[in-house]
């Protein structure tokens, strides 16, 4: 398929982007950034409906808008919590921890292979009012950085300068890998604004972009 040799092309572009941007990120050195990038290389992209691609575009974001100070690994359970008005991912599991830590314990999260991130909410959620409160939050922010006649490619992350080292590492990973979907799709001329159509409700997108086949 002619997509994945445009992806190629487009990949090589970013990496000769990063290297010109990032050669020394937060005191790494450029073959260590390197060999992060590398690690980070989107696996087993696919094609996916719209409501996975924003499902999981929705979960990604929401844990990669948490404070985190280590390189994620694929396929390890993390733990995400609500904490004092901010996001944490944490490798420590809720009980674990403190009272205070399990009381904001959102779901677990998985790095999956092609950068994306699951999540499978935690099973008392539903009774963590302030919790499922910071999520409709995010998920209303999400829904409205949909609403616009920019492509869904044009607003991906692929370099978030704000972000923290790894944070800014794996929202690049991400953004290559939904492009990835898009293209795979045919997806790529549709606006934002038509993909809001498709987003799932905040009642199922954590479920939706939780789930593997």
């Amino acid at each position: 398929m002619g997509g994945m040799g445009e992806l190629e092309r487009h990949g090589a572009r970013e990496r000769a982007v990063a290297l010109k941007t990032d050669g020394n990120p937060e005191g790494k050195g450029l073959n260590g950034f390197l060999l992060d990038w590398y690690r980070s290389e989107p696996r087993g992209v696919v094609a996916k409906p719209q409501r996975q691609v924003l499902a999981e575009f929705f979960t990604s974001m929401l844990v990669l808008s948490a404070s985190f100070k280590y390189k994620p690994a694929v396929g390890v359970e993390n733990f995400l919590y609500w904490i004092d008005g901010t996001w944490s991912l944490s490798l420590i599991a809720p009980d674990e921890w403190s009272d205070e830590r399990r009381a904001g314990f959102a779901g677990t999260c998985v790095l999956q292979r092609d950068m994306t991130w699951t999540i499978s909410p935690a099973e008392t959620l539903s009774e963590k009012q302030p919790v499922v409160d910071a999520i409709g939050r995010f998920y209303d922010g999400f829904a409205h950085m949909l609403d616009t006649d920019l492509t869904l490619e044009e607003i991906l992350p692929f370099y978030a300068g704000r972000l923290p080292y790894y944070q800014r590492l794996y929202a690049s990973a991400l953004s290559r890998s939904i492009r990835g979907s898009v293209i795979l799709g045919d997806q790529r001329s549709i606006r934002s604004r038509d993909w809001v159509q498709a987003l799932p409700g905040l009642d199922r997108v954590l479920r939706i972009g939780g789930r593997r086949s």
